[in-house]
């Protein structure tokens, strides 16, 4: 074990001595804040812009009722000028368009025959505005022809939200599932993220000890299996350290940038929310829902199955990664072997996205959940939705033996490939080496 140690403190300190390690570690928080900065600081320019829309209303039923929101205003022109007139004069302003609404002999004509003009295609988001500011008001005009009390109408209508309970009697909300689905996706992406990064990492390592000849010394006083192993968790540690070091210096530098330049890296998602809150009845009911959610979570069970799976998974991944390192002379000979690597990977975010939100208990998601190869993304997914506490146990097993069993093999393929030269590896090559 004293060799372990040994080729674990080297493997760490070589990593983080590294010159591209450490300048990596600086610039890439600096660049994902300033590009979330960027987006936030040009999302804001977007939004602070009002478009002015002038209005020639021929049919007089819209005068006054017309009202503008926080990116759009109204200005009503004479009725005196022509259609064609009111276009020219328009087209050569700083105005954004017209809203032409012809007389028509009843309220029902207008349903298709209200124009707007622009220069170019306009928003998705101000035409959602410009047709509920339009319906809102025909509406109430269409009552008011049948002889109803449009004003009535509206007050006596009902919201209807029916309040969502367990049958255990605990309360839930709307977003709940779109909450869990963060959660778990968060954590499943994040394990994917560091499996592709590290892993690449730890295969180039192996690939550079063994065309510099260096392993040729190593092994003469360590065992294959410990050098690999070795590799694995100091490559692992390096990667730990690495990520810390990001989330300190991410929220260092968005600190620095909003103090600094005024600009609020958070704007968007704030946009995001204030927008869904809307939907659900205001912010103060959006803040309910997510705090009552947050509390329904397993938070402890999340925390702990998640260093888990993380663990484990990685391992098992980065084991891989090693083997085929060892059993290739350059990184352009990985190809070949990579791809089937990465497949269950992106299969498990794929099943993870698109089965679990939909039915997170489903033959699918417990299918996956359990095959060692997806199921630290999977069950990571799933876990949010209520996953029994045997059922994580046993991923959690099937995981670590498989990686126990990836390890055997993928030390195998490493104590005959890293003295390998000068021959390309295929499949078949690799099957005579398990022999060995």
């Amino acid at each position: 074990m004293n060799h372990l140690s040994l080729v674990i403190k080297r493997e760490y300190l070589t990593k983080i001595r590294n010159k591209s390690f450490v300048i990596m570690t600086f610039l890439s928080p600096l660049i994902m804040v300033g590009i979330f900065a960027l987006v936030a600081y040009l999302s804001q320019l977007n939004n602070e812009k009002i478009r002015v829309i002038d209005v020639l209303d021929e049919s007089g039923l819209f005068a006054g009722y017309l009202e503008g929101t926080e990116n759009m205003s109204f200005q009503m022109i004479s009725e005196q000028i022509s259609l064609e007139e009111a276009k020219r004069n328009i087209s050569e302003s700083e105005d954004y368009g017209l809203l032409y609404i012809p007389e028509t002999e009843t309220i029902s004509g207008l349903e298709k025959t209200i124009v707007f003009y622009s220069e170019d295609s306009p928003s998705l988001t101000l035409m959602r505005d410009l047709e509920n500011t339009l319906e809102s008001r025909a509406n109430t005009l269409k009552l008011e022809e049948a002889g109803l009390d449009a004003a009535r109408i509206k007050g006596l209508r009902l919201n209807i939200r029916p309040k969502l309970e367990t049958f255990e009697g605990e309360e839930t909300s709307r977003m709940g599932s779109g909450l869990k689905l963060i959660f778990g996706g968060a954590a499943g992406y994040l394990l994917f993220m560091f499996i592709i990064i590290y892993g690449n990492m730890i295969m180039r390592s192996v690939i550079e000890e063994k065309t510099s000849r260096i392993v040729e010394v190593i092994i003469s006083s360590v065992k294959p299996t410990k050098l690999l192993l070795g590799k694995i968790i100091g490559t692992s540690l390096a990667g730990v350290t690495q990520f810390v070091a990001w989330v300190v210096l991410i929220g260092i530098f968005g600190w620095m940038i909003t103090a600094v330049f005024g600009i609020d890296p958070a704007a968007l998602q704030q946009q995001q929310a204030a927008a869904q809150a809307e939907s659900l009845g205001g912010m103060e009911q959006m803040v309910q829902d997510v705090f009552l959610e947050i509390n329904q979570l397993p938070i402890l069970n999340l925390i702990v199955m998640f260093l888990l799976f993380f663990v484990g998974g990685y391992l098992l991944y980065a084991s891989l990664y090693a083997s085929v390192g060892a059993a290739v002379d350059s990184e352009t000979d990985t190809q070949q072997f990579i791809f089937p690597i990465l497949m269950p990977l992106i299969l498990a975010v794929y099943v993870g996205f698109f089965t679990v939100i939909d039915n997170p208990h489903g033959m699918v998601s417990q299918v996956f959940s359990y095959i060692p190869f997806t199921s630290p993304v999977v069950m990571l997914m799933r876990i949010p939705f209520g996953v029994p506490l045997w059922q994580q146990l046993i991923s959690v097993a099937l995981l670590f033996i498989t990686f126990f069993g990836t390890v055997w093999v993928a030390a195998k393929i490493y104590r005959v490939g890293i003295l390998m030269y000068g021959k390309k590896a295929s499949y078949k090559e690799l099957m005579r080496w398990l022999k060995y």
